[in-house]
């Protein structure tokens, strides 16, 4: 339970950290403005669970009762809370592109 809901929120936390630190300005200022939307209206999640499904990660097979325990709930929300932790910590990857600017614009001056 913790694996089946872990693995797409990795997926969602990377793409969402990657695309926000890679075009979240540009979004903003250009469909944003024409949409009145922030760059935060968008929803991943949906689509990478279904890519998710696609691509064979299995549903666990559990009873009602199994699926309605506590633990079973705290599994899946910790998978999911420890995912996208995983996922936005791994989508920063950008950041290793981007130069010192304000540190040239300081020598500039």
């Amino acid at each position: 339970v913790f694996f089946h809901n872990a693995l797409p929120f990795v997926g969602f936390g990377f793409l969402d950290n990657a695309i926000m630190i890679a075009a979240g300005t540009q979004i903003e200022l250009s469909i944003g403005v024409i949409l009145g939307i922030s760059t935060m209206a968008g929803n991943l999640a949906g689509y990478v669970e279904a890519l998710a499904s696609r691509l064979g990660l299995s549903i666990p097979d559990l009873t009602p009762k199994q699926a309605d325990m506590w633990q079973t709930r705290l599994s899946a929300h910790l998978g999911k809370a420890i995912g996208v932790t995983i996922g936005c910590i791994l989508g920063m990857f950008p950041l290793l592109f981007f130069g010192d600017e304000e540190e040239k614009l300081e020598e500039k001056n």
